[in-house]
């Protein structure tokens, strides 16, 4: 399923660039340039998402572990 997703999702953007470029063609190779930059520009701060997310649950199984060591379930 989630293959299909992908490749569905690609389809949609490729379709949504096609009618940028008819309507402004500076615009959509604007937009097929600065793509990358803006990604590569992204990449720190999905590694600060992914340390704080791990932090998150670091904190959480410490708190919660002596709820686990005293046998509690949730329902």
């Amino acid at each position: 399923m989630t293959n299909t997703w992908f490749c569905m999702k690609t389809v949609i953007v490729l379709l949504l660039w096609a009618i940028l470029l008819a309507v402004s063609w500076p615009l959509a190779l604007l937009l097929l340039v600065a793509w990358p930059i803006l990604w590569l520009l992204s990449i720190p701060f999905r590694v600060v998402a992914t340390v704080m997310d791990a932090m998150l649950a670091l904190l959480r199984a410490i708190l919660f572990l002596p709820a686990r060591l005293l046998g509690f379930r949730r329902p």
